[in-house]
């Protein structure tokens, strides 16, 4: 390689492919579809290197394309699963009722406890798999929103492209992810502060 920032390519999946794995994994909650993401990843890393110009690092270069990637299948899966319908999503509006969370003044009804800071408490293996759990026990569209909006940092309008919703049901189902890992992460001891 001329480029002395760029790691040979046949290490980039000893050195980065559990942090590649575990970023897909975390955004697509499938293993098989995390493998193949990762895996397309690294063919096209592959095809690119020399325009990688080491503006940034092998990692940070590799996710960028993993970020893509991820959204290239959330477009194909968008365009070839059919469409649930809106009108399921206000269906379950009992199921998060506003009132199991919030007081008459709009706070919270139970402190959420202190995990200091959250990029160390989500290092730790056990509350990332409480975590997985609870994006898998929500229905899939749910999961898919949360992701890309909190994890992924789209914007509404992307999302609204993506899976083909209005913005107001964007904020409607991501509320509803929301209360619902609230809700399964207070069950799995994740959620409330301990008294």
């Amino acid at each position: 390689m001329n480029d002395p920032n760029m790691e040979d390519p046949e290490t980039w999946l000893d050195h980065h492919g559990s942090a590649l794995y575990r970023f897909a994994l975390l955004r697509l909650r499938d293993a098989q579809k995390a493998e193949e993401v990762v895996q397309d990843t690294l063919v096209s890393a592959l095809q690119a290197r020399a325009r990688f110009n080491g503006g940034a690092s092998v990692r940070t270069w590799l996710i960028g394309i993993l970020k893509h990637k991820i959204m290239d299948l959330f477009r194909r899966e968008a365009r070839e699963a059919p469409l649930e319908s809106p009108d399921l999503v206000s269906a379950d509006d009992e199921l998060f009722a506003e009132e199991d969370f919030f007081d008459s003044k709009g706070s919270w009804r139970e402190k959420v406890s202190d995990w200091g800071n959250p990029e160390d408490s989500l290092e730790r293996s056990q509350l990332i798999a409480i975590l997985q759990r609870c994006l898998d026990a929500l229905p899939n569209r749910l999961g898919r929103l949360f992701m890309m909006r909190e994890v992924m940092e789209e914007s509404t309008e992307t999302i609204c492209q993506e899976m083909e919703i209005s913005p107001t049901n964007v904020w409607t189902m991501l509320y509803r992810a929301r209360m619902g890992l609230r809700q399964c992460l207070d069950q799995n001891g994740a959620g409330r502060a301990r008294n």
